[in-house]
């Protein structure tokens, strides 16, 4: 039950979620698309068509929702939760070695595992365009770029996901020690995604075979 004399401990187990709103648009529109053309030759197609159809929405939708949709990204002062394509990882603060970002972000645990996360993509193009902005705010001489009180984690100079990634490393090195924050990392497959996706493949097989 949450304290109403302290809002503060009522927040501090709040998850902060990072997610891709390109990826979800760019999901919701794959399956708006998919789904209107399988469902009418479901219902339209003749012979095998329909069984070919069926199949192909159960493996095409699961995968199209691992991948564009279903990747999140849950931090609070305890732990670190990774929702994947197909796993879903939680690491107390205590397992996190350190958070890294390259071609793309990824997080290191103290026993040497590495996971990426899809919520937060690299985008190279937006590195670009805030490093030119912090260029041309330089260059008029304001190197906040138009914002005097700019928080360091929000500065110009940093993209979208570099941000994120700011956020997260502070978030770790803060809890790292906190008894809250202590424990393994668990890992769990998402059979939610695995298996209609198995049985789309299965009732492809058996079509093919049968016709």
């Amino acid at each position: 039950m949450s304290d109403p004399q302290n809002p503060v401990a009522e927040t501090a187990y709040q998850d902060r979620t990072f997610r891709s709103p390109a990826g979800i648009a760019g999901g919701v529109l794959l399956l708006a698309l998919g789904t209107w053309l399988g469902v009418d030759a479901v219902i339209r197609g003749e012979g095998r068509t329909p069984w070919l159809a069926l199949a192909g929405l159960l493996i095409a939708v699961p995968v199209v929702v691992a991948y564009t949709v279903r990747p999140c990204v849950y931090a609070n002062d305890d732990r670190l939760r990774i929702r994947n394509p197909f796993r879903s990882v939680t690491l107390p603060w205590a397992s996190v070695a350190t958070l890294r970002s390259g071609y793309s972000n990824e997080v290191l645990t103290n026993d040497g595992a590495k996971f990426q996360l899809w919520a937060i993509p690299v985008s190279l193009r937006g590195r670009k365009k805030a490093a030119r902005r912090q260029s041309q705010a330089t260059a008029a001489g304001d190197p906040t770029g138009g914002k005097p009180f700019l928080d360091p984690t929000t500065r110009p100079t940093r993209s979208t996901g570099d941000q994120s990634m700011d956020s997260l490393r502070e978030l770790a090195e803060r809890q790292a020690d906190a008894e809250s924050a202590q424990g393994d990392p668990v890992v769990r497959w998402a059979y939610e995604i695995l298996a209609p996706a198995l049985a789309g493949v299965v009732l492809l097989v058996v079509v093919l075979a049968v016709t």
